[in-house]
Order: C-alpha cells, then sequence, then structure tokens
C-alpha cells in the first residue's frame, strides 16, 4: 500500500487538530492576534528519540510530554496559552497508526489546556524521530514573570514534588547496584515514577498567583539545583536549601530510604517540569493562598542571601556533593 503524502498526512492527522489561527492548516503560515492590551510569550522546545524520550515509548505519551513542556515554560511566565506550532522529523519505519495515535494524543492535550495547532512542518528524518513545538501564549502587557529578579530575603518555592522523573528514567534502565531501592517500592510507586517522566503535569493553575505575587521564576527542567542556580546569578543571589525541605513523593521517599545516595539524582537529575519562584516574604501567605485556589500545591524550600557561589543544599550530615547541578546536553 502507497504511503500518505505530505499533504495527505497533514490533512488526516493534523488538519483536525487546528484552531481558528491556524487556517486549516492549508496555508504556509497562521495569523494570530494577541488579545488586546496584552504582550505575546513564545518558547520552544526540541525533543530528540533517545534523549527527551525513549523510541518505543506511546506515540501518545510523546506528543503528550512534547506539548506539555512548553506549556510548562508559559505557565512559569504567567502566561495563557493560545497556540502552538508542530515540526515533526518522522523515521523511514512511520505507520499511519502510529501517527493516528500521536495526532490522537496531541489533540487531547490541546483541548484539555485550550493550546490549539496553528501550524508547522513535517518532513523525513535520516536518523530517529525528532520533534519541536513552538509554543505562544499571552500575558496582559508588562505582567510576564522575569527569570532575573530574585531579592535577597525572597522565599524561595517550588511547585509539587520534585525527583520523581529522574528516579523514574532511572527505573527503565537501573544497573544491578540500584537494586535495593527499587525492591523497596511497590507496583504502584514504580508506576508513579514512570509516569512522571513520562508525562509531565504543566502548572498551569500558578498563572495567576506568579503574576500577581512572584519576582522570578522558571520551570525546572534541568534539575533544581541547577536551575536554582541559574536564577539566583542572574542578580547576585545564593542560598542554602535544606534537603528535608524538598518537597518529594512518597514514591521517591521510599527510594531515598532504600539509598540515601539517590538524594544527588533527585536534586540534579531534571524532567521534574515544576515550577520554581521567588516571593517576597510579606506576600507569601497570599502567594501560597492563590496557589491553593490554582489547584497547586507549593513547598517554601528556603530563602534567597546575597552571594556568588551555587546554591548549597544540606543534610543532616553536611553539605551534599553533586557532581554535576543539572542535566547537561553537552
Amino acid at each position: 500500500m502507497p504511503r500518505l503524502s505530505e499533504d495527505e498526512l497533514i490533512a488526516r492527522f493534523f488538519a483536525p487538530l487546528a484552531g481558528p489561527a491556524g487556517l486549516g492548516l492549508a496555508d504556509d503560515a497562521a495569523c494570530l492576534a494577541p488579545p488586546p492590551g496584552h504582550d505575546l510569550v513564545l518558547t520552544a522546545d526540541m525533543l530528540v528519540a533517545g534523549v527527551h524520550f525513549f523510541a518505543d515509548d506511546p506515540p501518545d505519551a510523546i506528543a503528550k510530554k512534547a506539548l506539555r513542556v512548553n506549556l510548562s515554560d508559559l505557565a512559569a511566565k504567567g502566561a495563557e496559552p493560545l497556540g502552538f506550532l508542530l515540526s515533526l522529523c518522522l523515521p523511514h519505519d512511520w505507520t499511519e497508526t502510529w501517527l493516528a495515535a500521536f495526532s490522537g494524543g496531541l489533540a487531547a492535550d490541546a483541548k484539555a489546556y485550550g493550546c490549539p495547532l496553528l501550524g508547522g512542518d513535517t518532513v523525513k528524518s535520516v536518523g530517529g524521530l525528532a520533534l519541536s513545538i513552538t509554543a505562544m501564549g499571552a500575558v496582559p502587557q508588562g505582567a510576564m514573570v522575569p527569570r532575573p529578579g530574585v531579592i535577597e530575603g525572597d522565599v524561595l518555592y517550588v511547585t509539587g514534588t520534585i525527583g520523581d522523573a529522574a528516579l523514574g528514567l532511572r527505573l527503565f534502565g537501573a544497573p544491578a547496584a540500584e537494586r535495593g531501592w527499587i525492591g523497596r517500592l511497590g507496583t504502584a510507586e514504580c508506576d508513579h515514577l514512570r509516569g512522571r517522566y513520562r508525562l509531565p503535569l504543566p502548572r498551569l493553575g500558578m498563572r495567576r498567583a506568579l503574576r500577581t505575587y512572584a519576582h522570578a521564576a522558571m520551570d525546572v527542567s534541568d534539575g533544581l539545583a541547577g536551575d536554582l542556580a541559574k536564577m539566583l546569578r542572574l542578580t547576585g543571589m545564593s542560598a542554602v536549601i535544606a534537603c528535608a525541605d524538598v518537597p518529594l513523593s512518597a514514591a521517591a521517599q521510599a527510594a531515598l530510604a532504600g539509598d540515601p545516595a539517590l538524594i544527588v539524582h533527585i536534586l540534579s537529575g531534571g524532567d521534574d517540569y515544576e515550577i520554581l519562584c521567588a516571593v517576597a516574604p510579606n506576600a507569601a501567605a497570599a502567594f501560597e493562598a492563590a496557589a491553593a485556589a490554582g489547584g497547586v500545591a507549593v513547598t517554601a524550600i528556603g530563602r534567597a542571601c546575597r552571594g556568588t557561589a551555587a546554591p548549597v543544599f544540606t543534610t543532616a550530615t553536611g553539605a551534599v556533593a553533586l557532581p554535576t547541578a543539572s542535566y547537561q546536553h553537552f
């Protein structure tokens, strides 16, 4: 059976996902008007098989992860999603069945998060699957929450829990030396950790709380330790963080109890896609209430202080030695 042409592929699997600004994907460009009195916020993330996901992951999960990591960036800026562009680089062995599941997952999340497809490109890969999403959002003029902006004394917060995705990734191919901590986990705990790696949870419920109260914010994609350092150093800040104050899921707590050395992976492993932010102490209670109203749990992990050194993470036995503070592509 002959394969679909590029035009047929787009018409069957992706045109049904297009919002009005996407013009039915019948043009070479979209036409998007930002809401009056708003600024556009744009972000892009590329995902590559074998780097950001496993090539044999469920296609709907791959699609959802690609969109959600971009929505996480929009959430950290306090932006309301408007739409996204998709560039898809398909390997030689793609099938219509795979594409149907991929586009189905993308459609489900585009609808759930109010972020329609506006356009993009589809090409053939000489290697594995790769895809890139550029997401667009809007904030009231001048209201985007920047990454630079932390002030001395600010309370540092993170949403959700930290380290689940990094531990989930290790579960997929853990060496024999790590069987001890894995043996402490039940099926539900393992499923939770793997699920957090495959399907991030963009904290869009934080938009209003961040726009109203945060001096600075970013999403935690490469590891809490490294991303906190990136945010703090932009304004000459540092911090001392007690590991006991870093929020962990029950599954991560069980893993850590089995192997305390896992704290390094929890702090620096990445793929959390939680939001890290800084709030003035006198606004902390109102910020926490606003986050709760948005359906998101937040935890204070420390305070910003002046300094040029990277943040220090401590346990009862001293500072944690981090060989690398975050995931590095190169």
